[in-house]
């Protein structure tokens, strides 16, 4: 480190902050024409989901997040995909872009109640009608989690979501 300028090694001063890159998996679960969306204290809805830590495996993540999100356990029924997106400097929270990288899964419910997440930032989960969803301000991951769960793309792969009107990243 560069005493100095705080730099690493290597570092140009003028070169632009290089973005991030971010691991999670997401929780899709449908029960009879309704998906279980999270309350992000923000006050967007998203999915159960999140970082997959250091040496864990993205099908432990989904099962421990949406544990830890909803209050409720969860057994994996299937991979659905993998999302990648770059969120540009403007659009990310944090003003660097970063790359994210989503693991999609199908789940299913074997127990629990759902309730907030303790000390954390999902305030409740709710079991919300297909046709409801649209009108939700809501994570571009919900759309992405959506299309995954009804295409069932062989490759596991569908088009990028457009952040547009109540879509964010």
């Amino acid at each position: 480190m560069n005493q100095e300028t705080g730099r690493g090694a290597g570092t140009i001063a003028d070169e632009p902050k290089r973005g991030g890159f971010r691991l999670a998996a997401y929780a899709v679960c449908v029960e009879d024409g309704r998906v279980l969306l999270a309350h992000h204290a923000s006050g967007c809805w998203t999915l159960p989901g999140g970082r997959v830590e250091h040496a864990e495996d993205p099908f432990d993540a989904v099962v421990r997040e949406f544990a830890e999100e909803t209050g409720c356990d969860a057994v994996v029924d299937r991979l659905l995909g993998v999302d990648s997106r770059v969120i540009p400097a403007s659009e990310a929270h944090a003003g660097v872009s970063h790359q994210n990288v989503g693991v999609f899964y199908r789940v299913r419910i074997t127990g629990g109640v759902l309730r907030p997440e303790p000390n954390g930032e999902i305030v409740g989960s709710a079991w919300t009608p297909f046709p409801e969803v649209a009108s939700l301000r809501r994570s571009s991951l919900v759309d992405v989690g959506l299309a995954l769960a009804r295409s069932l793309p062989a490759t596991g792969h569908v088009a990028p979501v457009p952040v547009t009107g109540l879509i964010e990243h």
